[in-house]
């Protein structure tokens, strides 16, 4: 009997869990590790933020859901893997061992990079989790009584730009329905050399269809910009030409603002030789797999994937949502090939479906793979991804609540799609 510990319960961690307990059956131990009671669907969190979600609204109770599945929960943070001797020590002194473990934490948030970014201490929102989301709502319920500029982005380094775009245009649909949007000044800064690249190098016409949206929205914007610091009401950016050299400074004042940090590895692998890269990202081969320690696995954010492509400011490459649960898929059937004496081979698509809403719009990005070069890339906008996005919420609630990853029906509309999770004829679990 294997012990199988998973780090994380968010949508990578919770998808690994369920997906392993149906891939390997009861005879293994399946126990996952995280700091809240509680899972909440990160998509939803702009819609936090400007009042059009509850925080318990997209949460689910984690405990109870995994139990149903003959999973153990352990509500605890970790203070540090240590791979050598294939344990794990927690916040509160304990440690645990383990056969195989599955890192699925996320990214910390790197506020701290930018002096007077973020909402602890700094001066600007956040929607990269729920609590963060619900403080900005707070925040922008203080607003709308004095409203003033606006200052929109993502920072240098980030690599989740599809929640600040989001943010940006619900932001602007939620001012014209408050009537106050004449009131309101907005500005989008953004490290990306053109708006729209997503840190992808482009998804179809991503860049037209959000300057579109842009322009219509009256919503001005920066590229290739670097967010010298933050200061209480005032932003300082320099920005760099094609060449990296630079190209002007701009002082932008604002009354609100919620901007994308850069992410890293989170401290209880950073550092760590071999498990993870210098910025704490956790190294895995083709199959999800540490290369060093083998009983180690990794998907989602947390994972290390190298830029697209080489930008003036730089940029991250994102991790989103269906493009994680095709790294869970596999490292699963490679983990359950691995309990059985077989060679893993299984491969993620890496394939990335993305809607962005707009609150009375949205637009839908689809790459195949999500790394160029592509076999399929397109963008669309219109009220049905308003629609859809809303849908999918309920339904990713419904399969946490249920405890499954992929039900049958969904594994065969994706696949009447195109959308694999794994690579055709390298594995399967």
């Amino acid at each position: 009997m294997a012990n199988v510990i998973v780090i994380g319960a968010g949508i990578g961690g919770m998808c690994a869990a369920y997906e392993l307990r149906a891939a390997i059956g009861s005879t293994h131990t399946i126990t996952m590790v995280g700091e809240a009671p509680t899972f909440s669907f990160t998509p939803s969190n702009p819609w936090v933020a400007i009042g059009w979600r509850k925080p318990s609204d997209i949460q689910v109770e984690v405990a109870p859901a995994l139990g149903r599945r003959g999973i153990d929960y352990v509500a605890c943070g970790v203070a540090r893997v240590v791979p050598q001797e294939s344990r794990i020590e927690l916040t509160d002194g304990r440690s645990l061992a383990y056969d195989y473990l599955v890192i699925t934490t996320g990214p910390r948030l790197a506020f701290d990079e930018v002096p007077g970014l973020g909402p602890h201490g700094g001066h600007t929102q956040s929607v990269c989790t729920t609590p963060h989301a619900n403080d900005a709502w707070t925040n922008y319920e203080a607003f709308v009584k004095n409203p003033g500029p606006v200052v929109i982005g993502a920072a240098q380094g980030a690599s989740c730009f599809g929640p600040a775009y989001e943010f940006a245009l619900m932001l602007d649909t939620d001012l014209r329905r408050r009537k106050i949007r004449d009131r309101v000044p907005m500005t989008f800064v953004t490290s990306e050399p053109y708006i729209g690249h997503m840190g992808l190098g482009g998804v179809g016409d991503s860049q037209g269809l959000l300057e579109r949206q842009f322009r219509q929205r009256h919503i001005r914007w920066i590229t290739s910009a670097k967010i010298d610091k933050v200061e209480a009401g005032q932003f300082h950016v320099s920005t760099l030409d094609s060449a990296g050299k630079p190209a002007g400074e701009h002082t932008l004042p604002f009354a609100y603002s919620m901007v994308i940090p850069a992410f890293t590895g989170v401290d209880a692998v950073r550092g760590i030789e071999g498990l993870v890269n210098p910025r704490g990202f956790v190294l895995i081969d083709k199959h999800q797999r540490n290369p060093t320690f083998r009983n180690i696995f990794s998907a989602g954010v947390c994972v290390a994937i190298p830029p697209v492509e080489v930008t003036p400011v730089p940029t991250g490459a994102p991790k989103t949502g269906f493009m994680i649960e095709s790294m869970v898929t596999t490292l699963v059937a490679n983990l359950k090939a691995d309990l059985e004496g077989r060679e893993g081979k299984a491969e993620a698509t890496w394939n990335a479906v993305c809607l962005a809403d707009m609150g009375d719009s949205g637009a839908a990005f689809v790459a195949l793979p999500q790394i160029p070069p592509r076999n399929v890339t397109w963008a669309r906008e219109g009220k049905w991804v308003h629609v859809a996005k809303v849908a999918y919420e309920k339904y990713f609630l419904r399969k946490m609540r249920a405890g499954t990853s992929e039900p049958l029906y969904e594994r065969y509309v994706m696949k009447a799609l195109g959308i694999e999770r794994i690579k055709p004829g390298t594995g399967k679990h």
